[in-house]
């Protein structure tokens, strides 16, 4: 094995969850977010001798989103993302759900978390795409500005614009209301 190999291997290759969550999040079936990744993976690794930062994850995750534009340039997706299993991305560990609670209580966070899961992938790709990186991913501003290829202030005004529509429609559906996510 090469020592570029074994390099890209111990750097990237641990941030493959995040990478698959984003692509995930960007587009519907799995199977377009494994080809996105499996592309985005083999693109890191051929130029990964360029590669001078400090922090592979934001690289890579420019990387995942730089390829789901190319492989999406035709078809601007605005639609939701239907909502994945129980067995695949979730906002919150499962294990953090349950905890210490009796099922009832239980039940109803899952359901809680399954709602808001559902308006996030709703929400228009920009805001959505911001809010995984912030929220799932836990990036900073910075990192999501590189990511994204946007100014710190267009990522702080977009998580809040996001985070505003999402608490919005949260009490929209809790009112049997209808959804406003553009």
């Amino acid at each position: 094995m090469t020592d570029r190999r074994r390099r890209f291997e111990a750097q990237a290759l641990p941030h493959l969850d995040a990478a698959y969550n984003l692509a995930r999040w960007l587009v519907r079936p799995p199977l377009d977010a494994d080809d996105i990744v499996q592309d985005a993976v083999l693109r890191a690794y051929q130029s990964f001798d360029s590669f001078r930062g400090e922090d592979v994850k934001p690289w890579l995750l420019t990387i995942v989103r730089n390829c789901f534009l190319t492989a999406f340039k035709q078809t601007k997706r605005k639609e939701g993302v239907p909502l994945p299993d129980d067995s695949e991305i979730t906002l919150v560990d499962p294990a953090l759900i349950v905890g210490d609670l009796d099922p009832e209580a239980t039940v109803i966070q899952m359901d809680s978390h399954r709602e808001l899961s559902g308006l996030l992938s709703e929400l228009a790709p920009e805001f959505r795409e911001v809010l995984v990186l912030r929220e799932m991913e836990d990036m900073s501003y910075g990192e999501i500005a590189r990511v994204v290829g946007i100014p710190i202030g267009t990522v702080m005004s977009r998580l809040a614009r996001g985070r505003a529509l999402l608490k919005e429609n949260w009490h929209l559906n809790a009112q049997g209301g209808s959804h406003v996510l553009q």
